[in-house]
């Protein structure tokens, strides 16, 4: 099989043996179907529709084509299952360091934000809940930093961890809403924005959550497809959007207090949608705190409703 530079962002079907034994006796053999994203002499990584990627060797490749670009919008935002969106807003902000304990994710960044910092909590982590619980605050201990949980509002993660002793976490940031929208075909690019793969300084010194900008460059630029949009010179306005698959993440929508109600905000939001949808996004999804009336304004005019909330929660003391 030859796989050369022109397949980097098509998207391809390929079917190749696993390694095991098939149901007739030969090799057994899956596909994986997605967006090239790399390919090197002995590998080809693909990512698909829910920003999951896949390293296939090549010398274990059977066959594969090129097949067209999945129709628009097969299923709408709200359709998905909250922990899905869960693991899907991970990848989009992706800790330094990631381990799966069963279907939990262990995340951790330098204490760069809470999602960075913290267990995604979905699914299973195929362990008795005590014991799962006392791996996690070990990990964290080991790191120097507190065990803190990412747990959808009102699911059996949240009732068993509430039944353990784990209490929701105090203040502003204790939790978010998430919300979502499918995105339209087209949205104005403004003239005056600038998109570039990497935060600059100027851009991290507007996104108030930086204290090590270190640590906030390797959780924000790691996606393979970012974009951190600005106005102006100097900077007035800045926003973040990532594409994982067929989902656009915004954040770190921030106006200088001078420039604001001025559409700013606007701007860096249809700006960000349209760089979203050039890079393959239908659909995007944001977290904002549900007290947070401006941002909320900002976002519904494009479409986006609520989906879940999430809070974090503590080991009780």
């Amino acid at each position: 099989m030859t796989l050369d530079a022109p397949a980097v962002g098509s998207r391809i079907v390929v079917r190749h043996e696993t390694g095991g034994v098939g149901p007739t006796g030969g090799p057994q053999m899956t596909d994986v179907v997605g967006h090239v994203l790399a390919v090197d002499a002995s590998s080809v990584t693909i990512e698909q529709r829910d920003g999951r990627t896949r390293v296939v060797e090549l010398a274990t490749v059977v066959t594969w084509k090129t097949v067209p670009d999945r129709p628009t919008r097969r299923r709408r935002a709200v359709a998905i299952d909250p922990d899905e969106l869960t693991r899907i807003t991970s990848r989009g902000w992706p800790a330094t360091e990631s381990r799966l304990l069963g279907e939990w994710e262990l995340r951790s960044a330098g204490r760069f934000t809470g999602r960075a910092n913290s267990i995604a909590m979905t699914g299973s982590p195929g362990l008795p809940l005590a014991e799962a619980l006392t791996r996690v605050v070990e990990f964290y201990r080991e790191r120097s930093a507190p065990a803190l949980a990412q747990v959808v509002v009102g699911s059996e993660n949240d009732r068993r961890l509430d039944e353990a002793g784990w209490t929701p976490m105090a203040g502003y940031h204790g939790g978010a809403v998430v919300q979502v929208a499918d995105l339209d075909a087209s949205y104005p690019v403004d003239p005056e924005a600038r998109v570039s793969s990497t935060a600059d300084d100027e851009w991290l010194s507007h996104y108030g959550r930086v204290d090590d900008p270190r640590a906030a460059r390797a959780v924000m630029e790691a996606p393979a497809r970012v974009g951190f949009v600005s106005i102006g010179s100097p900077v007035v306005a800045i926003g973040r959007v990532v594409v994982t698959g067929e989902w656009a993440g915004l954040s770190a929508v921030e106006v200088v207090p001078e420039a604001r109600r001025q559409g700013l905000a606007r701007r860096i939001v249809e700006t960000s949608l349209a760089w979203a949808v050039e890079h393959g996004a239908d659909k995007a999804y944001l977290q904002t705190m549900r007290s947070n009336e401006a941002a909320l304004a900002l976002y519904r005019p494009f479409g986006f409703v609520d989906h879940h909330d999430y809070l974090y929660r503590e080991p009780g003391r």
